[in-house]
């Protein structure tokens, strides 16, 4: 028998790339409002008729026909077969893939779930059961209900067991989709006496099920487990209802539970997406991605949300979403809040959600006495953790604004974040250039080990560099700043045998061969400028570039106002760069 890869594994495989980022790697894309275009690679065409859809993961070639997804756009344009097109993709973006005989079908088991949805549904329906009563209860509507397709799961032991046998399916395949159980030889019912919350893919196909419990059973929130059709953190609940509406409006509101999304779709905030029980991953951050960049959290108001909702922004923010916070002012939950105060009432609060900067540094305030020296210092210190990642402008606001809230100087804020870095990571973005990723060098770069060597003449000049920091981008770089940072703010000097000492032999070596090779002569301040000068013109030359790439793919009839704008920026640039000495 023939081996090919399994429909989970494609799945999968689809979830994690972006078919805009495979296209664009071969086809010059510029955005058509929520699409991409460019020049069809599979036919000769002067006018671009080749369109890429982010949000629905096609392409679509409107000149020759041309059609299909990420993995046949690689197929076509590469000239593979489905499985070499597969491990194509798994291997340049680092995915592991299974592979699985023929003989998987899936089908059967969305076909299973099927069955049971429709099962639960008709038992919530169509005659009176508390599950029912329950929802009624909360506030829900019949038309909502049927929406989400609620449903009941009866008390009885082998209600749907023997539903599912009478229709010839497996115990294999009911167990493995937690259907039912098994103790001791017996089969029966994993869900029972549970409002049913059906799980549907993006597809449409029923994946798996959550239970509520009627009562006081434990476990309050009974899940599908993890199988063939269902896994947790590829998969969001209601997305397949409220994709469109979240196009439309241009951002998801996250929540935690399945009655958050329910509540807020019928309060008519529709553009609501939940998490299934677990914290969000990062494959899920991906699949929102792909309907927008732009997520407000509303997570519980309790202490488990707050962290949840701390964990959330991370994942999010890793994946380039800008995220804001929803804090709920009364209530406890969204739920609870919209069926209390209303649609115009939880806009507002949408409205008036923090960004997850202001979230994280109002987190970290709870419980420290800022009126006190010391809670100032624990509060900055905590805090310095989080600038630390940012960019250098976002830094910039937020330094300010610390320190005018805490009567703190700029200066010792800057020094907290750069400097006081003996137990933490490779600093983020705050310690490059906004145009640069950050590198990682073993050697000092002539400009960097010139700037250095200033800074060893006269130790005075390390309170100059704070404003330039991102001028140092190597990774032995950064690390000699740091503990020159370091020293300075405790004893306003330093010595090079000090920072030799906290440095590897290797490292150390590599330091005192690239400073022996800059000659000073007295003329430590005048060298210090030329170096920085030097790399503000390099910046500025970037930005130029840029700025020139950007305009070379600008629609003239379709982006006027835009290219006027990329065209004043321009000319600013090149002027500085004349200021900089860059133009003869």
């Amino acid at each position: 028998m023939g081996l090919s890869f399994s429909n989970s594994t494609i799945d999968d495989l689809k979830s994690q790339i972006n078919i805009v980022d495979v296209v664009g790697r071969v086809v010059a894309l510029k955005r058509a409002g929520a699409n991409y275009k460019g020049v069809c690679p599979f036919h000769n065409e002067k006018t671009p008729s080749f369109v890429v859809s982010e949000q629905k993961q096609i392409f679509t070639c409107f000149g020759c026909g041309a059609t299909g997804n990420v993995i046949g756009f690689v197929k076509q344009y590469y000239n593979l077969d489905f499985n070499e097109a597969v491990e194509k993709l798994a291997g340049e973006y680092g995915i592991t893939i299974k592979r699985n005989n023929f003989g998987e079908d899936r089908e059967k088991y969305y076909e299973i779930n099927r069955e049971a949805a429709r099962f639960f549904y008709r038992a919530f329906t169509e005659q009176k059961n508390p599950g029912y009563a329950y929802m009624k209860n909360r506030g829900l509507e019949d038309a909502t209900l049927k929406k989400f397709g609620i449903g009941y799961a009866d008390g009885e032991w082998d209600s749907l067991y023997s539903y599912l046998k009478q229709k010839g399916y497996e115990d294999k395949i009911l167990l493995e989709l937690g259907l039912i159980s098994e103790k001791d030889g017996k089969k029966y019912d994993k869900f029972r006496n549970r409002v049913i919350f059906p799980i549907i893919n993006t597809s449409g196909k029923v994946i798996g099920f959550g239970g509520r419990a009627i009562g006081d059973a434990i476990p309050k929130y009974l899940n599908s487990p993890e199988n063939k059709v269902f896994q947790k953190k590829n998969n969001l609940y209601a997305l397949n209802t409220t994709r469109q509406d979240i196009g439309k409006e241009g951002f998801a509101i996250l929540v935690e539970g399945y009655m958050d999304a329910i509540s807020l779709y019928q309060g008519g905030v529709r553009n609501v997406i939940a998490s299934l029980g677990t914290a969000l991953t990062e494959n899920q951050s991906k699949l929102i991605k792909r309907y927008t960049k732009n997520v407000v959290l509303s997570y519980d108001a309790d202490s488990a949300g707050q962290n949840a909702a701390m964990r959330g922004i991370d994942i999010l923010s890793k994946e380039g979403c800008k995220v804001r916070v929803l804090h709920v002012t009364d209530g406890k939950d969204p739920d609870e809040y919209i069926k209390k105060n209303g649609r115009d009432a939880f806009l507002q609060l949408v409205d008036g959600a923090l960004p997850y900067i202001d979230y994280k540094l109002q987190f970290i305030r709870k419980g420290v006495d800022l009126e006190t020296e010391e809670g100032k210092i624990d509060f900055i210190k905590a805090a310095a953790g989080i600038l630390r990642e940012l960019s250098p402008v976002e830094a910039e606001v937020y330094i300010k604004k610390l320190a005018g809230e805490l009567r703190i100087a700029e200066g010792a804020i800057k020094m907290e974040i750069l400097g006081n870095t003996t137990n933490v990571p490779v600093p983020g973005p705050l310690r490059r250039n906004l145009r640069e990723k950050e590198e990682v060098h073993d050697s000092l770069t002539p400009l960097e080990a010139s700037l250095l060597k200033t800074l060893f003449v006269n130790p005075v000049l390390t309170e100059r560099l704070l404003d330039f920091d991102q001028a140092i981008t190597s990774r032995l770089g950064r690390k000699v700043k740091d503990i020159l940072f370091e020293l300075y703010g405790l004893s306003g000097d330093f010595q090079l045998e000090q920072v030799q000492d906290r440095l590897e032999p290797e490292e150390s070596e590599v330091l005192a061969e690239a400073l022996s090779n800059v000659v000073i002569c007295g003329n430590e301040e005048q060298v210090f400028e030329q170096c920085i000068n030097t790399w503000q013109l390099q910046c500025l030359s970037e930005r130029e570039q840029d700025i020139i790439t950007r305009l070379s793919l600008a629609d003239e009839e379709k982006n006027p106002e835009s290219i006027e704008a990329l065209t004043r920026e321009l000319m600013e640039v090149q002027q500085e760069i004349n200021s900089h000495g860059g133009r003869k």
